[in-house]
Parts: structure tokens; sequence; C-alpha cells
């Protein structure tokens, strides 16, 4: 892995002229996570697109960056409270960090109006699961659920069906982490919502530990192939976890539902604007 030497990287660091949006640009990463669990990975790379105007195949690991070291912070918080469910987010990342650097394998291959057009019908899809009613209920009995919690030990009680969601969770959240440089949180929070009866906290804690683990993944692998800004990377990494822990407290006095609606918001402004990207009309 070709990764510059200490001193040279921090003079690069210190000299870049755009260093002081770069950790403005990474606190609101940090902001968003620690909102929402989950959404500043899917924003990162936009506003490493538009605040810096990095190429969506430079944009996406330095988001991994960021939204790697912010997430890890997160989880090991989740792990102090004992509300991350370690075994589960272990078996997700294994599959996902199978699958993370051949997300990065072909970002740097596909031509980037289709990976732009790629990367916003994303956003669009997050924003209509944002802006949707929240629903009243799963119909689905508690008891028929793949993935459910033993109250007595703690732990989820791992079945075949239990097996294969997580696993199917943690591909999909990998290839879409090394393609497009999100964390997998918008895949993993509904994901989990749907076959288990964890409590939203442990739910966005476990996706916060499986994006440290499969952003890692990617991270490499992008630094493996030079397509990785290590000058722009650290600063922005760093105000993402400044970011995080300043606003983790704010978090929880908040009402999700008016948090998922302004995330929603922003998230459908911002998928308009990569469209526009796409065409050719600069913006930013």
């Amino acid at each position: 892995m070709d990764v510059p030497a200490l001193n040279p990287l921090l003079d690069a660091v210190l000299a870049a002229p755009q260093s002081g949006l770069t950790l403005v640009l990474g606190a609101a990463v940090g902001v968003i996570m620690a909102l929402t669990g989950a959404g500043g990975g899917i924003l990162a790379v936009p506003l490493l697109v538009f605040g810096l105007h990095l190429p969506l195949q430079q944009a996406a690991p330095t988001g991994l960056i960021a939204v790697g070291t912010a997430a890890a912070l997160a989880a090991l918080l989740g792990l102090r409270e004992g509300i991350v469910r370690y075994r589960a987010a272990g078996f997700m990342s294994a599959f996902g960090m199978a699958t993370a650097p051949a997300g990065v394998w072909l970002a740097a291959r596909l031509p980037a109006t289709p990976m732009l057009l790629g990367f916003s019908g994303l956003l669009l899809w997050v924003a209509w699961r944002s802006l949707r009613a929240a629903p009243s209920g799963d119909d689905t009995p508690r008891e028929h659920l793949p993935c459910l919690l033993d109250p007595a030990q703690g732990r989820l009680r791992w079945t075949g069906r239990c097996a294969r969601a997580l696993g199917a969770t943690g591909l999909t959240s990998g290839l879409l982490s090394g393609l497009f440089g999100v964390g997998g949180g918008f895949v993993i929070i509904p994901a989990l919502q749907h076959v288990s009866n964890l409590d939203l906290r442990s739910i966005q804690a476990t996706s916060l530990a499986v994006i440290a683990l499969v952003s890692a993944s990617g991270v490499f692998a992008a630094s493996a192939s030079g397509a990785l800004p290590w000058a722009v990377a650290i600063p922005f990494g760093a105000g993402a976890v400044v970011a995080l822990l300043a606003t983790r407290v704010l978090a929880r006095r908040l009402h999700p539902g008016h948090l998922r609606r302004a995330f929603g918001l922003l998230t459908l402004v911002v998928a308009l604007m990569m469209i526009a990207r796409a065409f050719g009309w600069r913006i930013g």
C-alpha cells in the first residue's frame, strides 16, 4: 500500500489552500452521522465533488476515510454502552469487506457519467425512503422475524434465515461502499429494522460498527491502487470525527421523524445537483 511518509504528508496538508474548507466539509459529515446514524456517508461524496471539485473516483475513497473513522469512534462508544450487536456486525462486515475491493475496482474503470447517474439514483432512493411516511409497524409477527433478540441472554438467536439476511446485507453494503464511497448505513439500518426486533439505538450502533470495518477494506483497496488523495482525506476525516463527538449529545434531544424528513429533503436536493453535474451543468 502506497502511503506517503508522515512529514511530507503533513506538510502537504498544511500547505493545501483548501484545508480549512476540507475540515468544514468533513465536519458536516460528522454532524449528519451523529444525527442520523448513517446519512453522513452518502453525503460525503457530493460534498467533495461540489465543494472541492474532486472526481468521483477520488471522492469516493476520501469519503470512506471520514465515514469509517467517525463510524469507528461511534461504534466504540456504542460498545461501551453495550448496544452494539458485535457478532452480527462482525458477520456482516466479513461479507462487506469481501465485496468492497470489487466496488473500488469497478469505480476505477467505469466512465464518469454512468457513475454520477448511478450515484444520483442511489440518492433518490434514499431520499424517497426518508421522506415517505414512517411505517406504523411491521405486520410480520415478532416470533417470525429471522433475527430475534433473546432477552434472557441479550444476544441474537442465530438461524439459517438470520445468517442469510445478514450476509446479503453485508454483501450489498460492501459493494456500494467500494463503488460510491458510501458507508452503507442506508442499507444496513432498514435491513436490520426489517429482519430483527432490535431497538433503533442498537441498530444504529451496530450499523456504525459494520461501516467502520467495511470502510477500512475499501480504503485499503483504494490506497493500494493510488486513488486516495491523502492530503485531502486526513483533514476531511479529522473534521468528521470532531463534529461527531460535538454533536452526539444534541442528537438525543431531537425528534427522529424531523431528522429523517430533513435528511430526505437534503438528499433530494443533492441528488438533483448530481444529475445536473452528470449532464454537464457546472454547479459549485
